[in-house]
């Protein structure tokens, strides 16, 4: 289990990810990076878990990558790190069988803002600013592209990429990125609340939601409508699906079995 620079506990059946660098600002290093990724597959094979929360202490969400290890490296170096800093936990949470919901404060920069962008769902406290920064520095936030071009689209992604500044979480919001903003001392709740929400739903069903929705997005329209079909049908056929049905019919709740 990943160390104390990324906690994680259990709370009923929603596992939370507390992102704990030494650093206030949470800039991440190849190895908390390693750890979140690590967490983030636990998670996802623990059976008692079904939604999956990424938030943290310290002052910021998280500021980006610890920029004292860009020196001294090869191409391949390079391709190396930037692979084990953002490709990976891109896929990691893309690839995830169970929702992933961020819950964000202070700065959200470069890395920070890439990681929002790939979760299912985000929430923010008021005064977030979300940003990718790095062709302030002379590069390009090109791993955080792409989840960002996914949910903004072409013109708002290229202008925060272009330009590199800070847009508050009301903007972030209003353009798509953010799912809600809060205020800052109901961030907590709230996002609780949603995760809590989604962890009453079937587990399967959401789970085999999310592959799909993943699965289909870069298909031709009518190659998605078809691949969403069979994927409905083989919902339909599972237990959870006749639970579902079955407890709406005769007005009681559920029971999942997740089969």
């Amino acid at each position: 289990m990943p160390s104390n620079t990324t906690v994680v506990d259990h709370i009923n059946h929603v596992g939370i990810i507390t992102l704990n660098y030494p650093d206030p600002s949470n800039t991440l290093t190849s190895e908390t990076a390693k750890e979140l990724n690590i967490a983030l597959v636990e998670l996802d094979n623990d059976e008692t878990v079904r939604v999956i929360v990424i938030r943290s202490s310290g002052e910021a969400f998280c500021a980006g990558i610890d920029i004292s290890e860009f020196f001294g490296k090869s191409h391949k170096e390079y391709l190396e790190w930037v692979t084990q800093l953002t490709e990976q936990t891109i896929l990691v949470i893309t690839r995830m069988k169970k929702p992933v919901i961020a819950s964000a404060h202070g700065y959200c920069v470069a890395y920070g803002a890439g990681l929002i962008a790939a979760c299912d769902l985000a929430i923010a406290a008021e005064g977030t600013k979300i940003g990718v920064s790095a062709i302030n520095v002379g590069l390009f936030c090109m791993g955080p592209a792409v989840p960002l071009s996914r949910s903004l689209g072409r013109k708002r992604s290229l202008e925060m990429l272009m330009t590199g500044d800070l847009i508050d979480a009301n903007d972030a919001e209003r353009w798509g990125l953010i799912n809600k903003v809060v205020h800052e001392d109901q961030l907590k709740e709230t996002t609780m609340d949603l995760a809590n929400k989604l962890a009453e739903k079937s587990p399967l069903a959401l789970q085999m939601g999310k592959r799909a929705f993943y699965g289909m997005s870069d298909m031709e329209f009518g190659k998605a409508l078809t691949y969403s079909n069979e994927m409905f049908a083989s919902l339909c056929v599972t237990q959870d699906a006749f639970e579902g049905v079955d407890a709406f019919l005769k007005g009681r709740k559920p029971v999942w079995k997740g089969k």
